[in-house]
């Protein structure tokens, strides 16, 4: 923006909040802090809706410190900061880039804040609560949790936030936000920010806002212009070995990827790891401390590719970052819009580049629909070696030791068994079957007076009486 041009001082912000932007380097607002920041200071209901990476959080947090000031105290107890502004976001990544920026702002004012999120032990947010904060960060289920524990009192808050409001009404947050909503006073300003709004959230959204004021500073569900978007028709079987290709021709030092599941997105960060090419994965499974390395290494540049689901896209900020690469093609035509919002922040240049495999056409179709913009399929040539070559290569292969293990048998033939006696195959005949067909046995006459003996049982056995000694 040209120097003649609004800058952050004539929105009336406190000095020591205007120090806090200029010692981030900030000079003028963007669009969307134009038209949201006047409306949120005069304390009424907003809908904004702007492109992804264009500062909505200043957009909010800015106007929040602004009008928590006057009630700010110096006071060491925990009574004099009770919480009154709630920012809600739906991911741990967003909720703690969010604290970070309201620390930012707010670091010469006497306003305290802090953040919640799962994944950590409660113990050191519980002592930050009961501390006192003016400003609380969190999400939905570890908000609930110290609910439930009497750990935070909700009964003081002015002004909510709900942040990437689609997701947050949308894929199910909405049980949790009505219990939390229910606890807040009924007198309060509310506000929504989001890259992107269907008709079906606005209509739902209304019913959280009073007479809200909508504010879209560039078309709804648009990618912003600086960002390049190019597809790629790619088998499925191919699309490694492309991915492995374009982050080599193109020379990228730090780009991260997309997949739709947590178990694809770990899988490829082994296989790029194989390939030589630094790679790590975030995704909802893994703890947080992992997640937070994970960003850490991929900021310091210790990382090339991180590879991520859709959790990861809301609120990611990586200054300068050159590409994103949607490996799978999201199954939301929106979350398409959330992942090249991570490129082209700020008004940088980036490449949002869609590998697209047969089976995922429609999708692009349902992406070209929402941003109203053709993506048109350009053809990647892959050098020798692909996975699919390679596969036909070790079909081959199997084939040729199925034909080696045929011959082995003609040149080295089983030996023939010898025949086997048919007296082993017939059915078990009871002894007194075989007693009446055993001849019988002529036995010697009985002498006068003798006494009769029974037969000699063992004789038939083979066997008979003992002969004791001579």
């Amino acid at each position: 923006m040209s120097e003649s041009g609004p800058d952050f001082s004539s929105f009336g912000l406190d000095p020591a909040i205007l120090r806090a932007i200029s010692e981030q380097g900030y000079t003028s607002p963007t669009p969307i802090q134009q038209e949201a920041i006047p409306v949120a200071l005069q304390g009424k209901d907003l809908m904004g809706a702007a492109q992804t990476g264009t500062g909505k959080t200043a957009g909010f947090a800015l106007p929040i410190l602004q009008r928590l000031l006057p009630t700010a105290s110096h006071s060491m107890s925990p009574a004099r900061h009770p919480v009154r502004a709630l920012i809600l976001t739906p991911t741990r990544e967003l909720a703690d880039q969010v604290a970070e920026n309201v620390r930012v702002y707010g670091k010469h004012t006497p306003l305290r804040s802090t953040v919640v999120f799962g994944g950590v032990d409660m113990h050191p947010q519980t002592d930050a609560l009961r501390a006192g904060v003016e400003v609380l960060i969190a999400t939905p289920g570890r908000l609930l949790d110290h609910v439930q524990q009497r750990t935070v009192n909700l009964g003081q808050v002015q002004i909510l936030v709900l942040d990437e409001a689609d997701r947050m009404l949308d894929m199910g947050f909405l049980p949790d936000l009505q219990r939390i909503i229910n606890l807040l006073p009924k007198e309060r300003q509310s506000m929504m920010f989001s890259a992107t709004f269907s008709d079906e959230i606005k209509k739902l959204a209304k019913s959280f806002l009073k007479d809200p004021i909508g504010i879209e500073v560039a078309r709804r569900n648009s990618a912003a212009e600086t960002v390049t978007q190019t597809v790629y028709a790619v088998p499925e079987a191919d699309k490694r070995a492309a991915l492995v290709q374009i982050l080599r021709e193109r020379d990228l030092k730090q780009v991260i990827v997309f997949v739709n599941t947590k178990l694809g997105a770990s899988r490829l960060a082994r296989h790029l790891e194989r390939d030589g090419i630094v790679a790590a994965a975030i995704h909802g499974d893994r703890s947080q401390a992992e997640r937070l390395k994970a960003l850490d290494d991929f900021k310091a540049g210790n990382v090339l590719a991180l590879v991520a689901t859709d959790v990861a896209a809301r609120g990611l900020d990586i200054a300068e970052l050159p590409a994103v690469i949607n490996y799978d093609v999201p199954y939301n035509a929106e979350d398409y819009v959330h992942r090249i919002g991570r490129t082209g922040r700020a008004g940088a240049s980036g490449d949002a580049i869609t590998l697209m495999s047969p089976a995922e056409t429609r999708q692009i179709a349902d992406i070209e629909k929402l941003m109203k913009k053709p993506l048109t399929p350009e053809t990647l040539v892959l050098p020798g070696g692909t996975r699919r070559e390679e596969r036909e290569r070790d079909d081959h292969r199997s084939e040729e030791r199925g034909h080696r293990s045929v011959r082995s048998a003609v040149r080295h033939p089983r030996p023939t068994q010898a025949p086997v006696d048919d007296w082993f195959s017939k059915p078990y005949e009871p002894a007194a079957a075989v007693a009446t067909q055993t001849p019988a046995v002529a036995m010697p006459a009985a002498r006068p007076g003798a006494v009769a003996r029974k037969p000699l049982v063992g004789a038939l056995l083979g066997g008979g009486r003992k002969k004791t000694g001579a």
